[in-house]
């Protein structure tokens, strides 16, 4: 078989993964931690049994899709709405904070102000796959710890549309304010076109062939990617259309059961995504980047929980819950490696500054686990009292 084929590739991603998977569950390690690891011991920078990196990248962004649609089933767009206007100027001081540290740090180090400024920017978000996959069920749908954190990141991931944005103008000084204004006119319309759609043609469809489960299986996949689609080409995320689907089918009484049978294939894609992201480290390029690396990520886990918890004790939260959400919340994000990427490729940052942010996810993604799953209560804790599903 050849080793570039997709059939090999798969086989041993999977097969590795289940190797390293019982190796870190013996071990008591996190399960995260295995997928990346298998990434930069089987990937092109490590035995190169896997090289084609684009494929496997692509594949994995489906799972972020259907993390962010999956969330959207469980919000209820009145409770959303609510949350949002809570949590939107924590969010905004929160990510000036985290910016500003980033690039200091960078621009200390002897990067220029453009890939200072990029770093900065990379800083400013949390991970949704980290602070979701973590979260135990109950706590997501019932708790309002649950409708705080998908506030927050949220708003996130709006922040982070209008940076990638601003990248691909092709220099961060110059801002390309028709396609801001599109983006900013395209948001609402595409919400309210996804409501409509769902409510006269989705719920009516769902109601007559309710009883075909297969059929709701494809229609829900349907919508969920095409949504997605459909926010890509109107200059929003996919992440947005997905999120928006989701929220848009919150309302029916089916959504429980289209998120509790998408979920093995969101599980599914998220380990190509971890392992895409070792995979994709170039290890020849970690003695240059290390010990920035290294600062930016303490500092980005020390100081994430220490704002959040200041941030939201100001808004008259409790003290548990402020400090749960700011462990929960104190790794960088997937959209930093995205804009690392989306640097890189219009030429903006050199490999330095973009294996300086890749590192800096990938440490805080691993610290970050351990600290969740010895600390707080998730899906995969590894003590008995702390588990919760």
């Amino acid at each position: 078989m050849e080793a570039n084929s997709i059939t090999f590739a798969f086989f041993i991603i999977f097969s590795g993964a289940a190797v390293l998977a019982t190796l870190a569950l013996y071990t008591r390690q996190p399960l995260i931690i295995a997928y990346i690891a298998l990434g930069a011991l089987i990937g092109p920078y490590g035995f190169g049994y896997v090289t084609d990196l684009k494929l496997l990248s692509d594949i994995a962004h489906f799972g972020i899709i259907f993390l962010l649609f999956l969330l959207g089933l469980d919000m209820q767009p009145q409770a959303l709405l609510s949350t949002l206007r809570k949590v939107s100027l924590i969010a905004l001081i929160s990510s000036i904070i985290f910016a500003v540290t980033g690039y200091v740090i960078a621009f200390s180090f002897g990067f220029s102000h453009i890939e200072s400024l990029i770093i900065g920017a990379s800083m400013m978000f949390s991970s949704t796959i980290i602070g979701i996959k973590l979260l135990p069920t109950t706590v997501l749908h019932h708790r309002h710890m649950g409708e705080m954190m998908i506030g927050l990141l949220l708003i996130q991931d709006v922040i982070a549309i209008f940076v990638i944005l601003i990248l691909l103008s092709g220099d961060p000084g110059q801002f390309d304010f028709a396609t801001f204004g599109k983006t900013l006119v395209a948001l609402p319309v595409f919400a309210l076109t996804s409501v409509l759609t769902v409510r006269f043609v989705l719920l009516k469809l769902i109601q007559m062939f309710d009883r075909f489960h297969e059929y709701i299986f494809l229609l829900a996949l349907g919508w969920c990617l095409g949504m997605a689609e459909a926010a890509a080409m109107m200059g929003l995320s996919a992440e947005i259309g997905a999120f928006i689907a989701g929220i848009s089918l919150a309302t029916s009484p089916i959504s429980q059961y289209i998120a509790v049978n998408l979920k093995p294939l969101r599980d599914f894609f998220l380990v190509l995504f971890f392992f895409s992201l070792g995979a994709r480290f170039d290890l020849a390029l970690l003695s240059d980047v290390l010990w920035p690396a290294i600062i930016l990520a303490v500092l980005m886990l020390g100081i994430k929980p220490l704002t959040y918890y200041g941030l939201l004790r100001n808004a008259s939260e409790r003290k548990p819950l402020a400090w749960d959400i700011g462990f929960r919340l104190g790794q960088i994000s997937e959209f930093s490696l995205l804009i690392a990427y989306v640097a890189t490729g219009a030429s903006l940052i050199g490999k330095e500054a973009s294996h300086l942010i890749q590192a800096t996810a990938i440490i805080t993604f691993v610290i970050s686990s351990y600290i969740v799953i010895f600390n707080c209560m998730t899906p995969i804790a590894l003590s008995d009292h702390l588990r919760r599903d």
